[in-house]
């Protein structure tokens, strides 16, 4: 089981933002929860649920233990997790 994000670096207003998913919603909110995310901005109702994170948050997090990974391999991870079904919401 692992935390993952992306190297995106998507606009919002002047920060960069960077997409954090992980195998299941309690390790999700587990790492927002360390890097200081509040739950307010977990994007359930999204095509695959998970938080974006400034560049800041996202060094946090790897620092923490999330896996970098890219483009490719973010949608690899959510495909083998859409697959095993292990990412039931329970925020």
């Amino acid at each position: 089981m692992s935390v993952y994000v992306d190297h995106a670096k998507n606009a919002f207003g002047r920060m960069k933002m960077s997409h954090m998913i992980a195998d299941t919603p309690a390790e999700l909110h587990a790492m927002a929860d360390i890097i200081g995310i509040a739950r307010k901005w977990f994007q359930g109702n999204a095509s695959f649920p998970h938080y974006d994170v400034a560049q800041s948050k996202r060094a946090c997090a790897v620092a923490a233990g999330a896996i970098e990974i890219d483009r490719r391999q973010l949608v690899d991870v959510m495909k083998r997790i859409r697959t095993n079904e292990t990412f039931e919401e329970t925020s």
